[in-house]
């Protein structure tokens, strides 16, 4: 039985206009203002679970980010005004870095049908252990999990979240600092903290005065947010 529900995402930026207008351009979204507090932006679609939180932070971007987007594109042509950090052909997708660096694939749409609003196609997680950690998030979120023949392992259908699956790709190098990208739950009726942390999750700080949830890592190191309200 799983232990938690997808909630929304959460992207570290330096400049919240920078990079909320970058952000809103390539996932499809548009931007508003809680409470009209110019230093608490979101972006929103279709339903609250396509909320994305842009975070500011002191810190710049120093590593590869660890965890990155894939979203549809109609053409990379409409991103050459950033940096490209792939050639095209190269893979199915190309990579280019947002006005702060962090990199992001997009994958040309070519179908019939209209690209859709929404552009986030997966969200892309680095790993020391694919089948491990793509096989402890299955447990704790739900979802169809496979591990593919060419060396990764994906987490389809996982209850709340509204692009097409997490995909975890095995890479040589540990993690080393605070995730620039994370993603934000709902524990399930009955589901508690401790639960979590029986798992193998680990408190980075409890939820308390200041904070309206709970600060975790999975067995990786990789941050994500509990709500349990």
């Amino acid at each position: 039985m799983s232990l938690v529900t997808f909630k929304d995402l959460c992207v570290d930026v330096n400049d919240l206009h920078v990079g909320g207008t970058f952000y809103t351009r390539i996932l499809g979204l548009q931007t508003a203002r809680p409470d009209l507090d110019p230093e608490d932006v979101k972006l929103v679609g279709a339903s609250v679970h396509h909320t994305v939180w842009p975070n500011k932070v002191p810190e710049p971007k120093t590593v590869k980010n660890r965890v990155h987007l894939d979203v549809w594109g109609r053409s990379f042509d409409d991103f050459r005004d950033l940096d490209q950090l792939t050639e095209d052909g190269r893979f199915p997708w190309t990579v280019f870095a947002g006005p702060e660096g962090d990199e992001f694939c997009v994958f040309e749409w070519n179908r019939d049908e209209e690209l859709p609003e929404y552009r986030l196609k997966d969200v892309i997680v680095d790993a020391v252990d694919h089948v491990a950690i793509s096989r402890w998030w299955a447990d704790v979120l739900g979802g169809t999990l496979t591990h593919d023949d060419s060396g990764y392992s994906y987490l389809d259908d996982a209850p709340g979240v509204p692009f097409e699956s997490f995909d975890f790709v095995p890479v040589p190098e540990p993690k080393t600092v605070k995730n620039r990208i994370h993603w934000d739950v709902d524990l399930v009726d009955g589901a508690t903290v401790a639960d979590l942390v029986a798992k193998g999750a680990t408190v980075l700080r409890e939820k308390g005065d200041d904070v309206d949830w709970t600060v975790m890592a999975d067995p990786e190191g990789n941050e994500f947010c509990v709500f349990d309200d």
